[in-house]
């Protein structure tokens, strides 16, 4: 999930970065979602925070988390959680 703010310009840049790596590894096995802090409560704890931050989820648990727009960590984390 790439929970992003609006000001937040890194945040943007990325989506291509996931598309590029679900095009490799196949849609089936990965899903992205992007969810914007100001309008979801539950994320209430990363406003102001987001650089952005992307969270990692299998089997509806929190598995990992990479904060900032860094490619190659998050090419990296999504590869070892597949």
């Amino acid at each position: 999930v790439d929970v992003f703010q609006a000001w937040c310009g890194p945040c943007k840049t990325v989506v291509d970065l996931f598309r590029k790596i679900r095009n490799e590894v196949g849609s089936d096995l990965l899903h992205f979602a992007v969810a914007e802090v100001d309008s979801i409560d539950a994320l209430e704890k990363y406003r102001g925070k987001c650089e952005p931050v992307f969270l990692f989820y299998a089997g509806g648990e929190l598995v990992a988390a990479v904060k900032g727009a860094n490619a190659p960590l998050l090419q990296k984390t999504i590869l070892e959680q597949l």
